[in-house]
């Protein structure tokens, strides 16, 4: 990828430091592309895009408060700009991905999902949370980030992705009917 740079010279700096975030978050950014196209040649399309249009401002990224957080931002509107060329919702409920899901927040609440009996039902009611609490149960949860990364990608801090994975999962057990005492 071409990295816009000025005449001083800096383009091999800039393009070491933009070829480690890729291979940082590549994984990750395919796995979260794959959870919302359904496919996994169009999560790379998508992820290819995003890394072009970040390429174009990387020099404008590595000046942000958090470049995570900015480059978080142009991925997640590459997939929106997917979807919405193609007509498509979000392929999250029936991508065999959120298999993961279940597996984790089995683990994390096994009391409170084991009268879990549709997965289908979790995957519904994830992908009708809030886009904040949705974004921290799918990067937590699926994607497998921690939340420091997570609060780096979302431009918040690490109380707030626990408080929106808390409402999250209280709003998941009410949609489920789960009791949480």
């Amino acid at each position: 990828m071409e990295i816009a740079t000025g005449p001083d010279g800096s383009q091999r700096r800039l393009s070491l430091t933009f070829e480690a975030f890729l291979a940082t978050h590549a994984r990750k950014w395919l796995a979260y592309a794959y959870l919302h196209t359904g496919g996994r040649d169009a999560a790379r399309e998508v992820v290819r895009a995003a890394y072009e249009r970040l390429a174009r401002v990387w020099p404008h990224a590595l000046r942000q408060a958090s470049v995570e957080a900015y480059a978080w931002s142009v991925l997640k509107e590459q997939v929106m700009e997917w979807l919405y060329d193609r007509r498509q919702p979000t392929a999250l409920t029936e991508t065999a991905a959120f298999a993961v899901v279940t597996h984790a927040l089995l683990r994390e609440c096994q009391q409170q999902f084991a009268m879990l009996e549709s997965q289908l039902g979790l995957y519904a009611a994830i992908s009708r949370l809030p886009e904040r609490q949705c974004d921290v149960i799918v990067l937590r949860h699926v994607i497998g980030y921690g939340d420091a990364q997570i609060a780096a990608l979302l431009g918040v801090d690490e109380v707030t992705v626990r408080s929106y994975a808390s409402r999250g999962k209280r709003k998941l057990a009410a949609a489920l009917g789960i009791d949480q005492g």
